[in-house]
């Protein structure tokens, strides 16, 4: 596997707010638009505002199609390098909670309220 170079942006598109145990983030994705590549160092906590499905790209797994609606949350853990997508024609809307002192030993992703399976592209 080829080592990538390119430079890693933020987590997502704005923080709202930092201590010492958090970092939040607000995604906003208009239709067709991407994220910055970022790599998840810290586990977290994603909560969907808007939106029905979101794409990730993520190194070394490839193309995720995730569906979700309104109120689906998700607790990530941290490792991944990728490339949020909006591949739908609505908008993309979540709230990411980054937690900086979390214990990560066992941790793994757990859903929930999310309106069908997660496929690979």
């Amino acid at each position: 596997m080829r080592h990538d170079d390119r430079p890693l942006g933020d987590v997502a598109n704005k923080l709202l707010f930092e201590n010492a145990l958090v970092r939040v983030w607000e995604m906003n994705l208009a239709p067709g638009e991407r994220s910055d590549r970022h790599r998840h160092d810290l586990p977290y906590v994603l909560c969907v505002l808007e939106g029905t499905r979101v794409d990730a790209e993520i190194e070394g797994v490839g193309r995720v199609e995730i569906p979700v609606q309104r109120g689906s949350v998700f607790f990530v853990p941290p490792g991944a390098t990728e490339t949020a997508i909006n591949a739908t024609g609505e908008q993309f809307r979540e709230i990411l909670i980054e937690l900086k002192e979390a214990a990560t030993s066992g941790a793994a992703l757990a859903v929930a309220n999310v309106p069908a399976a997660i496929s690979r592209a």
